[in-house]
């Protein structure tokens, strides 16, 4: 078990001790992507980026065909069918020199902070956008005449609309000509949710209790409540936000250390403050703790919002991370409806104890109409029509109630995902109706170091179909939005825009690729895997529930070329077969019977090794990757293990002719060692006479220098036996691969130089052998030159060649002798360990 699982495996435990049951291990909750698409392998990607930083804030128009960019310096409006289509119109708004002067001069950086970062960027009215920027940390705002697309000749102040600190926690709707913002606005000021623009500009409450305790505010969320509402009910504003918890926390780390936890809070539309106590304060403001169920899953990175048609089927989907207290990176994603938010502000509500110093469940009375709630109908019957018609009673409650005691609670009460070694930084989601009649969560979520994974919720649970690299250089995705007209995702990051495809169904090639995939915006139509969106959907197949039903083969993929390998025995040879997608599993089978577990047969992510083959290992493998109970087969081979070359051309003769050549070889052996015996006496007697004539004349030279009788040369060990035989030359003539090890015949001194009379010529060289066959591989040459990895163990491939080399003469029994010690050592036994290699 890897160490991330076990940290999830023992949060788990401890969160089920805690009274957080969890149906499922940590194990069935890390989904993993079932295919990867790295940024070389992208489709359809367009781009566009200019000269400035920071493309963070995204308004996207549907109607008008425009996305809207705030960017360090600049806004932009590109056009929302191909951003990288050059039509852009740019407005530059860059800070001042003076004001960046004064930023420098409070100790800001002037590299990251003393800019103009475009934070805020709505549609105000029908003719101008609203935006507001933090200029050097003065911020500002500006109306902007959208079909002029220009910067107007005055500015508003920003301090109580816009945050100072571009690295600052903020979010902002513009809802009926209102501002709702949430910062901590100034530099020493309090974090606070305002209402600007407005006729009755409102703020949340610091005395005698803070309402938020140095929040850091993630998003917002209209909810269209009064639509259709039976009880008059009121629109409202969710707020969702990270903030210093003054109740007991459920954290098994240090007691003593304050713990900072998830919050959502809500304000009523119409609220317009109280008459006497509140004034120009919310009325409405409640707040709640959110919570994932596996603790300190409590740093809450993303919010995004749903609705089926209605605000009572609106759901919420939300992205935590551990906090620093864990050592390992992982992240959560949980569910929530409406209806479990609203439960939680119907509930009992918390009070501050002064003498405990922190928040208790409150069991006193409660006035009438019922704290924090909207004007409803029944509000109304009573006489109470606006928040300042609400009597002194109920505002001295709320003052002192923003807190209440029940949890908002995940769907199923278990997050859908856990996934470690990812920091999910944005989510985005989608609604896609499939071929079965139900409706599907489609959820992007953008990582910290540039990636997007796109899942499908399926019942309490989530189906990862891919992981995308959409950016070469890791940074963090700060946006994502949805376009169902130019079915586009749009990601934000620091270095520009980029328009990806909801989904590319042309990289799903057979039947079963596409419906193993389970992608809601794909469906196969008897030839290829195609958009629903774009295709008629008679005849489309598509399961999202099971993923493996509706393909007629029952192989997957029809008949697959052969692949033709031939080795030597005692070679290694690997099989290699891709598999696309990360959930399936490999099976081999051998002449039709599973191969797993056979002798010398290793199944690994790369293929079938078969390490120091035996002729019983010839036959005929299948590659299947298994997935869901679906087989497909991936690749096919047909194996031949020669054995051991003979030494002659009489191998295949007869009995008593293999006993003839037997005794010529005897022969043979016997008549070179007499002939060597009668060299060295030779030599012998030659070295006694030129020492005798050096002590009478000196120095005596016999003939010119020559080199060493050998000559070694450093290659391959295989070089010794495997190689190719140019057929076509007159004389035999080899070749021999780069760095071989070949054992070069010195040249022997000639009459003309020696004294040496000539001896009489030794017995013959043997004939060589046979030409191997012209398709001798062991599979390992034709995968690239990278680290492999093989069920734990690695191969290290250094500079293969797929072709054939040439086969060297067995010319002497010293080269055979040493033939065979490098064959020996070629077959090393593979490490244990993952990621090391041996070579």
């Amino acid at each position: 078990m890897s160490g991330g699982t076990a940290h999830l495996l023992t949060a788990l435990f401890v969160a089920a001790a805690m009274g957080y049951q969890s149906r499922r291990s940590a194990t069935d909750l890390d989904a993993t992507p079932r295919t990867t698409v790295t940024f070389d392998e992208l489709l359809g990607i367009r781009r566009f980026s200019a000269h400035t930083l920071n493309y963070s804030t995204l308004l996207l128009e549907e109607d008008r065909g425009i996305l809207y960019v705030g960017a360090r310096g600049a806004i932009f409006a590109l056009n929302s069918s191909d951003v990288a289509d050059g039509s852009h119109r740019t407005i530059h708004w860059e800070a001042s020199p003076e004001k960046q002067m004064d930023c420098l001069q409070k100790g800001k950086n002037n590299k990251t902070e003393c800019f103009n970062h475009v934070r805020f960027l709505q549609r105000l009215n029908s003719t101008h956008l609203y935006a507001c920027g933090t200029y050097a940390f003065h911020p500002l705002c500006a109306s902007i005449d959208a079909n002029r697309f220009t910067l107007p000749s005055h500015f508003e102040e920003g301090k109580e609309k816009c945050p100072y600190d571009p690295a600052r926690g903020y979010t902002g709707l513009i809802v009926d000509g209102g501002l709702y913002t949430a910062t901590r606005y100034e530099f020493r000021s309090l974090p606070d949710i305002r209402r600007n623009l407005h006729q009755r500009p409102l703020k949340t409450e610091e005395s005698p209790l803070h309402w938020l305790n140095d929040a850091e505010f993630v998003a917002s969320v209209l909810v269209q409540e009064s639509k259709d509402s039976p009880v008059g009910d009121d629109d409202k504003i969710y707020y969702f936000f990270m903030e210093r918890a003054g109740e007991e926390t459920t954290s098994f780390f240090d007691k003593n250390q304050v713990a900072r936890v998830a919050r959502v809070a809500r304000v009523c539309k119409s609220d317009v403050g109280g008459k006497k106590i509140l004034q120009r304060k919310w009325t409405s403001f409640m707040k709640a703790r959110l919570v994932c169920y596996i603790p300190y899953y409590e740093v809450l990175r993303s919010i995004c919002s749903l609705d089926g048609g209605g605000w009572a089927s609106t759901v919420f989907y939300a992205a935590f991370t551990l906090s620093a207290q864990w050592t390992m990176e992982a992240s959560a994603v949980c569910r929530y409806s409406i209806s479990s938010v609203q439960h939680a502000f119907e509930g009992p509500y918390m009070e501050y104890q002064d003498s405990a110093r922190k928040w208790s469940r409150y069991d006193g009375a409660v006035p009438e109409p019922r704290p924090g709630s909207c004007i409803t109908d029944h509000s109304r019957r009573k006489g109470y029509n606006s928040s300042q018609d609400l009597p002194n009673s109920v505002l001295d409650f709320i003052k002192l109630h923003p807190l209440m005691f029940e949890e908002v609670k995940p769907a199923s009460e278990e997050p859908l995902l856990v996934k470690k070694s990812v920091v999910y930084s944005q989510l985005a989601v989608d609604r896609v109706r499939a071929l079965d009649g139900h409706s599907y969560d489609v959820l992007f979520m953008g990582t910290g170091d540039g990636w997007i994974h796109k899942a499908v919720v399926v019942g309490s649970g989530i189906h990862i179909v891919e992981e995308v690299q959409v950016f070469g250089d890791q940074q963090p995705v700060e946006s994502l939005v949805i376009s169902h007209t130019q079915r586009s995702l749009y990601v934000g990051a620091a270095s520009g825009i980029l328009q990806v495809p909801l989904a590319s169904c042309a990289r799903y090639a057979s039947c079963y690729d596409c419906i193993l995939a389970r992608d809601p915006y794909c469906a196969w139509d008897g030839r290829a895997c195609r958009a629903i969106a774009t295709a008629d959907s008679t005849g489309l197949v598509q399961d999202i529930q099971s993923g493996n039903e509706g393909c007629r083969s029952s192989s997957g993929r029809g008949s697959l070329p052969w692949k033709n390998r031939t080795v030597l025995q005692g070679d290694d040879v690997l099989l290699p077969c891709d598999q696309h997608s990360n959930l399936a599993r490999a099976i081999w089978l051998l002449n039709g019977s599973e191969a797993q577990g056979q002798d010398r047969l290793r199944v690994g992510v790369d293929g079938l090794l078969v390490t120091d083959t035996l002729p019983q290992h010839s036959g005929e493998y299948r590659c299947y990757g298994e997935e869901r109970g679906l087989r497909t087969l991936l690749a096919a081979y047909s194996l031949t293990v020669l054995p051991e070359l003979p030494r002659g051309p009489t191998a295949a003769s007869r009995p008593h002719a293999a006993s003839q050549a037997a005794g010529d070889m005897k022969v043979a052996y016997v008549s070179a060692i007499v002939a060597l015996v009668v060299l060295c006496a030779v030599l012998s007697t030659v070295l006694l006479y030129v020492s005798c004539l050096e002590k009478r004349k000196g120095k005596y030279v016999l003939g010119e220098p020559r080199p060493a009788s050998v000559e070694l040369q450093t290659v391959s060990a295989n070089c010794l036996r495997k190689g190719r035989r140019e057929e076509e030359e007159e004389e035999e003539e080899l070749t021999y691969p780069d760095g071989c090890l070949r054992i070069i015949p010195g040249e022997a001194p000639t009459a003309a130089t020696s004294p040496v009379k000539e001896l009489p010529a030794a017995v013959p060289p043997l004939p060589p052998p046979p030409p191997l066959p012209a398709e001798l591989t062991n599979g390992v040459g034709a995968l690239p030159n990278v680290l492999r990895k093989m069920n734990g163990n690695s191969y290290m491939l250094l500079q293969q060649q797929e072709e054939p080399l040439a086969s060297p003469l067995y010319s002497a029994s010293f080269t055979e002798e040493l033939s065979k010690i490098l064959e020996k050592r070629k077959h090393t036994q593979l490490v244990e360990k993952l990621d090391e290699s041996s070579v």
